[in-house]
């Protein structure tokens, strides 16, 4: 009688994708390779197949197949992978001034904030020289979840409207992160001081002198270029945040002056 072996393996070298199938060496059993993206990821390279024949099913359950990776395995992975995106936000997204007086200042604030991972912003920079970022400095490194407020100073060089960009600098996904800007600058307004009084009753007289002066206690000096036979005058000739003092004096015709009538004092709106 001719000894049989209790067992004998069968070895078989072959080279795979990552993505495909190959049956055991029984016929009866398949091991599949799960593609990419898939709870289990078993990467390209040469596998080893070793089965144990059928005769040793009554000793172990099932088959036994035991996979090797013997090469460029990368390892595996559950799921894809999930490394945290950095973003940096800019709240609001655009800032508008309105108008803005030429040479004053109007101010807005803003925040930024990180999600994802700490972000570092690096620098910010704005495409006019009108608009200024302010009350933050760089580098700046933000955690996920927090925010640093910011403001963005418009200061307008002459009338109409001004457009502009700002830019933040980071490590961040979205790098640049932008905000739009935009104001108009207006003239300054002009400001005028109207002044009245009650007539002089004296039949000789011909006109009145207007004084102006910028203390109660002088000096004052004269403001119309000639007699002003009206009783009414306009001062267009002064400075916005000025305080300034009037007072009125009639002139008869052999140009003798009256005394001053009583002062009265203005202050010019700013701006």
């Amino acid at each position: 009688m001719k000894n049989t072996p209790f067992w004998r393996a069968e070895i078989a070298m072959k080279r795979i994708q990552s993505d495909a199938e190959f049956p055991n060496l029984l016929g009866n059993t398949v091991a599949h390779i799960p593609r990419r993206g898939t709870r289990s990821r078993l990467c390209r390279g040469l596998v080893l197949a070793i089965c144990l024949p059928r005769g040793l099913a009554s000793i172990i359950a099932a088959p036994l197949v035991l996979v090797l990776v013997l090469m460029g395995c990368q390892g595996i992975s559950h799921g894809p992978d999930q490394i945290p995106s950095r973003a940096l936000t800019a709240n609001p997204a655009s800032f508008s001034f309105g108008k803005v007086v030429v040479g004053k200042t109007s101010s807005l604030n803003g925040n930024l904030s990180a999600a994802g991972a700490t972000v570092t912003v690096t620098a910010a920079a704005s495409t006019s020289s009108e608009f200024v970022i302010s009350g933050i400095t760089f580098p700046l490194a933000l955690p996920a979840g927090q925010s640093r407020t910011f403001a963005v100073e418009f200061t307008p060089s002459v009338s109409g409207e001004a457009t502009a960009t700002l830019s933040f600098t980071s490590d961040a996904a979205n790098s640049p992160t932008l905000d739009s800007l935009n104001g108009t600058g207006a003239p300054s307004p002009q400001h005028s001081v109207d002044l009245s009084w009650n007539a002089n009753q004296s039949s000789d007289v011909i006109g009145y002198n207007v004084y102006r002066g910028d203390r109660a206690s002088g000096p004052f000096g004269t403001i119309n270029s000639s007699l002003d036979a009206n009783t009414s005058y306009t001062d267009v000739v002064v400075s916005a945040g000025a305080t300034y003092y009037y007072f009125v004096t009639a002139v008869d015709s052999r140009g003798f002056e009256s005394g001053h009538s009583n002062k009265v004092k203005t202050v010019i709106p700013t701006p």
